[in-house]
């Protein structure tokens, strides 16, 4: 049964003769033009993720996601996370994950959200140089990233705080 949105929503055919290849490319373009309506639905952000284990034996889980964000009148943005990386040789599963963080300019202050679960608080190391912030944590899972800041802030004034798997930093402008 098809929604009133569904009848409405533009959808791309790309078919050239050329296989499934582009008929593929225009389905992800409609999979990605529907979570972006879904997204402004949603008050501006979706999120998927999933896992995946080639080893039932192994504790090492591959898992994987992004976050699409869409502010009015910006350009979304798409947020990866996980611990699956691209390579030369293919998908590759590596054992330190990337966490989903938020950046948000409050003016005088940045807000950094980071979510860690399963992080221990003792093991999480958080640097400031220049406009870059890096990330490192331990525990049950490991995690590790460096974010760009949309502005220098000043390392003296970061304060962070860990609860229920969410890192929040605030640092002040340089």
């Amino acid at each position: 049964m098809a929604s009133e949105n569904d009848e409405r929503k533009p959808q791309v055919d790309i078919n050239i003769g050329l296989g499934g290849l582009f008929k593929n490319l225009g389905d992800l373009v409609n999979n990605i033009a529907d979570l972006m309506a879904q997204a402004e639905q949603a008050g501006g952000e979706i999120r998927r993720s999933g896992t995946i284990s080639n080893d039932p034996e192994s504790k090492l889980r591959g898992v994987y996601g992004f976050s699409i964000r869409s502010g009015i009148g910006g350009k979304p943005r798409v947020e990866p996370f996980g611990n699956l990386r691209a390579t030369e040789r293919g998908p590759e599963m590596a054992e330190i994950r990337e966490p989903l963080v938020d950046v948000f300019d409050e003016g005088e202050e940045l807000l950094v959200l980071a979510e860690l679960p399963g992080a221990d608080e003792t093991t999480i190391k958080v640097e400031l140089h220049g406009d870059i912030l890096a990330l490192e944590a331990g525990g049950t899972r490991r995690y590790a990233k460096e974010v760009l800041l949309p502005a220098a802030a000043d390392p003296a004034s970061l304060q962070r705080s860990y609860r229920n798997g969410i890192l929040e930093v605030r640092v002040k402008r340089a």
